[in-house]
């Protein structure tokens, strides 16, 4: 989409209920030299330079060329190509693009439980305003899909828009993790590793070893696999257990100490606790079930 657009829109109370709906849409070329923002913008969104603006809702603004700047009380924040601007509701700002080169921004203003919860993770810390993501189609994708179906406004068009909210703040997240990654030796050892885990998910790992082998210290190898994964390598190798666990339940006769045994599990009791645990039935329990 390269024509400007942009679109308020009205939730009801079963898009406020839903626990995510969204407010505004809109794309934007603004050319060198141009005023900013818009006076078409109604009251509420636009603002003078001098005054800012506090905004009752979350917006996500991904400007994908051109620089800019970003103000808050939380500082001043140099505004790149690929940078994303993510504005809290109550919290006073200002931003615009620079005179000389002007910048593409794609933006979406939203609210409701689902988009409060998500914006709290720590991931999504108060005082980044700005996320450098770089140029990325995904994140284009998503706000032209945006564009299309608000423009439409078939029934329902807010519950599925508010799905891709959801996916466009997870792009951002995966983008962030990947920047500590990208390229780094570290990446290639956790990503042996995890083959390694996979094809030995009936073994004992001795991930200590594992990690010397590649010549990484331990602690240093399990801080960035959890930054990786978002699980610590025990974690992530007793989920790779309990997925194959529920496999041999399914598909043999094996009794479920046996499983239990072959699986490196200490005793019966403690994985059928922790079977429980994570897929939410007893190892009996979804074997009689599936039988039944």
């Amino acid at each position: 989409m390269n024509e400007d657009f942009f679109k308020y829109l009205s939730a009801g109370d079963s898009d406020k209920n839903w626990g995510l709906y969204l407010n505004v849409v809109g794309n934007a070329r603004i050319r060198p030299n141009s005023a900013y923002p818009s006076s078409e913008h109604p009251t509420g969104y636009h603002y003078q330079w001098h005054d800012g603006r506090v905004l009752k809702e979350y917006q996500v603004n991904y400007i994908s060329e051109g620089h800019g700047v970003l103000e808050s009380d939380q500082g001043s924040f140099q505004v790149k190509p690929g940078a994303v601007m993510v504005i809290r509701p109550g919290v006073w700002h200002r931003y615009r693009p620079h005179k000389k080169t002007g910048w593409h921004e794609h933006y979406v203003g939203f609210d409701g439980e689902i988009a409060r919860h998500l914006l709290g993770q720590s991931v999504y810390s108060k005082n980044q305003l700005v996320i450098q993501c770089g140029y990325r189609e995904e994140l284009i994708d998503t706000y032209q899909n945006l564009y299309h179906l608000v423009k439409q406004e078939a029934p329902g068009f807010q519950q599925v828009c508010s799905g891709l909210v959801i996916k466009l703040l997870g792009y951002i997240v995966a983008f962030k993790r990947q920047q500590d990654f990208s390229g780094k030796y570290i990446e290639q050892v956790i990503q042996k590793i995890r083959v390694y885990m996979h094809e030995h998910v009936e073994s004992t790992v001795d991930l200590v070893a594992l990690a010397g082998d590649h010549r990484i210290g331990y602690s240093y190898f399990r801080k960035m696999f959890k930054k990786y994964t978002g699980l610590s390598p025990r974690q992530y190798q007793l989920g790779l257990k309990v997925l194959r666990a529920r496999e041999l339940l399914l598909t043999t006769d094996k009794s479920i100490k046996q499983i239990s045994y072959e699986l490196g599990f200490s005793s019966i009791y403690y994985f059928s606790r922790f079977f429980k645990d994570k897929v939410g039935v007893s190892p009996s329990d979804l074997r009689s079930s599936s039988r039944q």
